[in-house]
């Protein structure tokens, strides 16, 4: 590996497809002399950070394409590298063809990631900005995207660090105790070695609150339809979809297979999944697609058990419901109401939150939205979340616990050292500090090629 971290290498760094402009972007050392080789100009012509109108060149000379060069010099560049960009033509022959060139140049194909890793390991980002990178690409929201920003500018790390830096004080704090035994006090009462941890425990969870609401806005929630044949499920996934995405008949069993569609709500992605009835049948392709049900059940967020609100809840209905999973939250919706003349309205019956409304006219709808999103735990605050993975959820509960054993071994304040030392390092974690490198590998070889 150390030896493939000095290698040149060079991507495609613009989506696949046909565009009016496309960017190779290549890095590693010594780049003006690859410049030069390839638009035929003499290095000292290239200047820092500045647009050259270029021919880019093939081995005989010929002509590849003509666009723009710019050269960022180590160590002002993304990667802390030299840094090349070549804007061409957007059609995937011209992007594939100067990415050719370059590799005859002495360059290798980046891997998924590689120029994001770079730029970790040469300290222009941490592992958090890292990641917010291909969040910001992938955002399925305005409001992700603004998430991921805050996260790339380093407002997430900056929170973390401000923890850590925290923790580092009180144990600094605690080792200064520690080392003078002799002295008469009780360096609990005498010190304020309590409320700088209570201080450090709320300001912990204050950034887990803004981080899972982050990972929501990431990943958004599961939700899966489910119930009696013709009680309206696809008529919900349309509503809530806004278009007819499935099939709608009075012919019991039209839905055979899974059938999704994602939705924003206030910027939270929502994938609904519209199932087959659940029956008795010996309908062969019907029995499939109800046991594709199941298995959509037991991988949801949350489940939405459609009955029809003309017939209450049936003996089938209860059936349905006592083979549901425990441990996901299930929300009854009483569908078709305005067949069964009744206000939309919610209530809550042994504890499991009804929903009564109408697909079919959309009355009610806007009570299901609170609901999602009171399950997914979102506030509404959305300006003030930070973009979140699950690895980084891990790390601060991690450290959660462990600040929280610190507290109760205060009367033993090495045990408690020990305990902040723990909390330390997994918050350090999500910065890359103490991460390692088989789990960077993993990191970065999610991202694309190209980032």
């Amino acid at each position: 590996m150390a030896s493939k971290r000095t290698d040149t290498i060079a991507a495609i760094a613009t989506p696949p497809g046909r565009g009016g402009i496309g960017v190779v972007r290549v890095s590693g050392h010594g780049l003006l002399s690859l410049a030069s080789r390839l638009t035929g100009k003499p290095a000292e012509r290239i200047s820092p950070r500045r647009a050259l109108l270029a021919d880019f060149l093939a081995a005989d000379g010929g002509l590849l394409d003509q666009g723009l060069l710019i050269y960022f010099p180590a160590p002002h560049s993304f990667t802390g590298e030299d840094v090349l960009e070549l804007h061409g033509h957007g059609g995937p022959v011209v992007m594939h063809t100067l990415l050719t060139r370059c590799l005859e140049l002495g360059a290798r194909l980046a891997e998924p990631g590689e120029l994001s890793r770079r730029a970790f390991e040469n300290e222009k980002i941490d592992l958090a900005q890292a990641e917010a990178i291909a969040d910001l690409i992938e955002a399925a929201s305005a409001q992700a995207a603004r998430a991921a920003l805050r996260s790339l500018s380093g407002e997430f790390s900056h929170a973390v660090r401000a923890l850590t830096d925290g923790l580092i004080e009180l144990r600094s704090l605690i080792e200064a105790t520690l080392d003078f035994p002799e002295e008469e006090l009780d360096p609990l009462a005498d010190t304020d070695i309590v409320p700088r941890l209570e201080a450090l425990r709320a300001d912990l969870a204050r950034l887990r609150t803004r981080a899972r609401e982050g990972s929501v806005l990431r990943s958004g929630l599961t939700v899966v339809l489910a119930g009696l044949p013709n009680v309206g499920k696809s008529s919900l996934l349309n509503r809530l979809a806004g278009e007819e995405r499935a099939i709608v008949t009075d012919i019991a069993g039209t839905t055979r297979d899974a059938v999704r569609e994602t939705i924003l709500v206030e910027g939270i992605p929502l994938h609904i999944i519209d199932t087959a009835g659940l029956r008795e049948t010996e309908d062969a392709v019907e029995k499939i697609g109800i046991a594709r049900t199941w298995q959509e059940i037991a991988k949801a967020d949350a489940i939405l058990q459609i009955v029809d609100a003309r017939c209450g809840i049936t003996p089938a209905d209860r059936a349905i419901a006592a083979q549901l999973p425990t441990g996901i939250e299930r929300i009854v919706i009483e569908n078709k109401c305005d067949l069964a003349q009744r206000p939309p309205g919610r209530q809550v019956v042994d504890g499991v939150v009804h929903l009564v409304l109408s697909a079919k006219r959309g009355e009610g709808i806007a009570l299901l939205h609170d609901e999602l999103l009171r399950i997914a735990g979102w506030h509404g605050h959305g300006e003030d979340v930070l973009l979140a993975r699950a690895r980084h959820l891990e790390a601060l509960a991690e450290a959660e616990t462990h600040l929280a054993a610190a507290h109760d071994e205060l009367r033993q304040l090495e045990l408690a050292a020990e305990e902040l030392r723990l909390a330390q390092r997994a918050l350090s974690a999500i910065t890359g500090e103490f991460t390692a490198d088989d789990l960077l590998g993993v990191i970065f070889s999610r991202f694309c090629i190209g980032k």
